[in-house]
């Protein structure tokens, strides 16, 4: 691996920067300390600081010379509302919050790719430093791009990158359009009739028809979309009663929807409602229906995504960088982004071998970012603007 020189140097200041964000997460619209210690080493490393977007949301710039052209790279800085099972000195100091994305990895790598362009200034024109809140469900994203980011940011092209557990490190992974789903979720309330257990003649049984509908909605998948359309659709909770001998009044059935194409989404949406209503009045009972999109579909640029994969192949050879990687289910909130400029999101190898670090999935209690990846991180986040801006136009 072609690390930078300077930036392996700072790898020790990197890994304390990150275990310690680890070690004291903080959730959606929350990352008051997190926030504060971004804008605080962007000042350091010399660069334009502007706090307050998207209410914690932290953007660095640094101008070379009077090119016009500029690029945008991303992190985010939330964590998860989950305990943390590790036992380790940076282990989260929080009950209920834990790091168990690898946020504090990325945002450790962009500040060191951000101390390094500000050393160098080896290009010509603009580079954004996005540091994002919330990226955890409530979109912090979506809000920033709302809030004006490209318009007073503005970016020809902008770059994200998110670890990967199940990729060895020195490896990276990336395809040009849809790369992962987006996600809907819903609330399906189903009324019957409420009656006592020893006669169910007497009511209209909820969790009979919820249990129906819940068998019906696989259908969907499997008839009503074509089989070149990957797509989920998983009922994840079932609510009803409180007691052994009551038949409920009410089961409530909520999920989630994944798709690579925002006119699936819609169509996974409306059948859905349509199955629940009509299934749950063939039994007596009515099925209120509250299905709400959430991320929508990540999409890559064709051009960018061959972009930073040609910077990445420079960095670890061409033969550790699929171009063509498999599509994820899972959903991110950089296609907010992506929606409104160009650019690519890639995923970097941080997997340590069965037993090694860094090959706990996320969301997993047991999970933590892989340090030996901040360099290589780094060192991709700083390739990447010097060969978009080029080198700094001779004096």
């Amino acid at each position: 691996m072609k690390i930078e020189q300077r930036i392996a140097a700072w790898h020790e200041e990197m890994t304390a920067i990150r275990r310690d964000i680890h070690a004291h997460p903080e959730l959606a619209f929350e990352e008051e300390r997190t926030a504060a210690i971004v804008a605080e080493r962007l000042r350091e490393y010399g660069c334009e600081v502007t706090t307050g977007i998207a209410k914690t949301g932290v953007v660095g710039t640094i101008r070379v010379g009077n090119s016009p052209n500029s690029i945008g790279l991303r992190a985010d800085m939330d964590c998860l509302p989950m305990q943390e099972a590790n036992t380790f000195a940076h282990a989260s100091k929080f009950k209920g919050r834990m790091h168990g994305c690898g946020h504090d990895g990325h945002t450790a790598m962009l500040l060191t790719a951000a101390r390094y362009l500000s050393a160098t200034r080896n290009f010509q024109g603009t580079v954004h430093f996005i540091f994002q809140p919330a990226e955890e469900g409530p979109g912090g994203g979506r809000v920033m791009v709302e809030e004006g980011l490209f318009q007073k940011f503005p970016c020809d092209s902008v770059f994200g990158m998110h670890n990967r557990p199940s990729l060895p490190v020195g490896k990276f992974q990336i395809r040009p359009g849809p790369m992962m789903a987006g996600a809907g979720s819903f609330d399906i309330t189903i009324k019957g009739k409420g009656a006592h257990g020893a006669r169910p003649e007497s009511g209209i049984d909820p969790v009979v028809v919820a249990s129906h509908v819940v068998t019906a909605a696989q259908t969907i998948r499997s008839r009503s979309l074509s089989p070149h359309d990957p797509a989920v659709l998983s009922i994840t909770q079932i609510h009803a009663g409180d007691a052994y001998n009551v038949i409920p009044e009410t089961c409530v059935l909520r999920g989630t929807i994944r798709a690579f194409r925002t006119e699936v989404m819609d169509q996974m949406m409306q059948q859905l409602e349509r199955v629940a209503t009509q299934v749950a009045a063939a039994y007596g009972a009515t099925a209120a229906c509250s299905i709400r999109k959430g991320y929508p579909p990540l999409v890559n640029d064709a051009t960018e995504a061959n972009y930073i994969a040609d910077v990445a192949a420079s960095l670890v050879g061409e033969e550790n960088v699929n171009r063509n990687g498999a599509l994820v289910m899972g959903s991110e909130d950089f296609s907010y982004m992506l929606q409104a400029v160009p650019g690519a999101f890639i995923l970097t190898g941080q997997g340590g071998g069965p037993d090694g670090g860094g090959s706990c999935e996320v969301h997993n209690p047991g999970y933590d970012f892989n340090d030996e990846v901040l360099p290589l991180g780094a060192t991709l986040f700083a390739r990447l603007v010097e060969a978009k801006l080029g080198a700094p136009a001779a004096a």
